[in-house]
């Protein structure tokens, strides 16, 4: 079923460049604390909080004024020099948009038959040019409560608001914020503020009037706060120019993303392409690229660099074995072709000769074959991890296997000999070559001394024969090269030795000395 599904979004999915994705995810990740302040209402609750502080310094204010006119109100102690701990104790907003409840509607209080407090009315109607003259400001909605919950000013005049959990609150000695429904129907002034979830609330707060550390009346305040497309509206400069700053931020980042990734790697694959065809050049690195861009380009030039040097390996390779194979096929066949003509004619010597010229051709067939199948196996050779060999024992095999017939080998394998992180088996296919070499090229005595110099291991084959022609030693390590074709050389000993000797990091070279002499390099292992 996934499967079926990524094959439907596969065949509408849209093919885009590098640079396009790049700009909408970085469009995307800026966008992001805009979604998440619209769809968590960040913005829009903060504007309610906004309103409820206006409301509560707007109802301390009153009260403060409420407090200080009340009839028998002790006078106002002055400011100490130096106000104690807890002298100042501001209020904090309490109201949360998206976890607070949402109360109903107001409702509509009665009418008490019960006596209002005259100290309570006589205060309402003092501070009353005051609470007017705020109103014209604020566009709040303002009641004076007194001691009961009944109401001394205003339209709430002689009503009953003591059931309302806002007032209870405040009669207790605690200012309280609630949120309910707004009734008004004209208070949604525009079509979408329907997304809007404070356009339909209004904030009520109640607030004690403390007189001599006494509750006797409470404030009763209530407003609805600003909407959010007004105050998107009150603040588009910011705004605009945010959005224009944060959209010319991307602009600039994806232009450096794209000089420094969609485009480096364009030119790459371009460039792949023209390789492919057979040719082109790699491009020079771009200075703006990224690491790993730049790394990705010396890669795929090393790469391009292995890929021609095998191609050309390929070809060499290819014309040398038709080469070497074209003789003595060349051989046979005319033997044979004799054979079959004058096979009645000739002697039982001469026809005793053309079948061993065909053996022999035979043979050195047999033999090219088996060096190239070694030499296949050795460049596909691939390093073994952990791998720990003490080098005596492949020596000793290699030099028993070779000794004998006028040819000695002497072997010089210190008690703390170094361990080589190779296979033993490389080691003695390395050695017994050097050693077949230094016998057919005539010489009678071999030694073979190790030695360590720093992470390496050292293995050095000398001999008492003619050594290496110095018009042979460039071209000594090609397959198919040998200067003892008569004798039954191959020319691939060395080739397959440097190639296992490649697979486990090492390395074999013709160095001055007695006779020729080899050195084995191999990286050295710990027990």
């Amino acid at each position: 079923m996934i499967e079926a599904f990524k094959d439907w979004v596969g065949r509408w999915w849209p093919s885009l460049r590098l640079r396009w994705i790049l700009f909408a995810v970085l469009l995307f990740a800026a966008a992001m604390p805009g979604l998440a302040a619209l769809y968590l209402r960040v913005y829009e609750n903060t504007l309610v909080r906004q309103t409820e502080a206006e409301l509560v310094a707007q109802g301390a204010a009153l009260a403060a004024v409420a407090s200080v006119n009340w009839p028998g109100a002790p006078p106002p102690r002055p400011k100490p020099a130096k106000p104690p701990d807890g002298y100042y104790r501001p209020e904090f907003t309490t109201i949360d948009l998206n976890l607070g409840q949402v109360l109903p509607e107001r409702p509509w209080a009665r009418k008490t038959r019960n006596a209002l407090d005259p100290d309570a009315v006589y205060v309402a109607r003092r501070i009353n040019p005051v609470v007017e003259r705020t109103l014209q400001t604020t566009l709040a909605s303002v009641y004076m409560l007194d001691r009961r919950g009944y109401g001394v000013s205003g339209q709430g005049f002689g009503r009953d608001y003591s059931a309302l959990p806002e007032v209870r609150w405040a009669l207790a000695g605690r200012p309280y914020t609630v949120m309910r429904v707004n009734g008004d129907l004209g208070a949604r002034q525009s079509s979408f503020e329907w997304l809007s979830k404070a356009s339909g609330i209004r904030l009520h707060h109640a607030r004690p009037i403390v007189v001599a550390g006494r509750v006797e009346g409470v404030l009763l305040l209530s407003r609805s706060p600003r909407a959010l497309f007004r105050g998107l509206y009150e603040d588009r400069g910011k705004i605009i120019f945010g959005a224009a700053l944060i959209f010319l931020v991307l602009v600039v980042l994806s232009g450096l993303v794209s000089r420094g990734v969609s485009r480096p790697i364009e030119k790459l694959s371009a460039a792949s392409r023209e390789v492919a065809a057979g040719g082109g050049e790699i491009p020079p690195t771009p200075r703006t690229a990224a690491r790993e861009i730049r790394d990705l380009y010396a890669d795929f030039r090393a790469m391009a660099e292995r890929i021609e040097r095998r191609s050309g390996y390929l070809r060499d390779f290819a014309a040398a074995v038709s080469h070497e194979f074209k003789t003595p096929l060349a051989g046979i066949t005319g033997a044979v072709e004799l054979l079959q003509d004058h096979f009645e004619t000739m002697s039982p010597v001469e026809r005793r000769r053309f079948l061993a010229n065909i053996a022999g051709d035979s043979e050195r067939l047999s033999q090219l074959v088996t060096r190239l199948l070694d030499l296949a196996r050795a460049d596909m050779a691939l390093p073994e991890s952990g791998v720990v060999s003490e080098v005596g024992d492949p020596l000793r095999r290699a030099a028993d296997a070779q000794a004998g017939e006028g040819f000695s080998v002497t072997l010089d394998t210190p008690p703390d000999a170094p361990l080589v992180a190779a296979p033993a088996t490389t080691l003695e296919t390395v050695v017994t070559i050097l050693l077949q070499n230094a016998r057919q090229a005539g010489a009678t005595v071999a030694t073979v001394r190790v030695s360590a110099e720093g992470e390496r291991a050292v293995v050095t084959v000398s001999d008492d024969g003619p050594g290496v022609p110095a018009a042979d030693r460039e071209r000594l390590f090609e397959p198919f090269f040998t200067s003892r074709r008569a004798q039954g050389g191959t020319g691939l000993g060395l080739p397959i030795a440097r190639s296992l000797l490649a697979a486990s990091h090492g390395g074999v070279e013709l160095v001055d000395g007695p006779g020729a002499t080899f050195r084995v390099t191999l990286p050295r292992a710990t027990a």
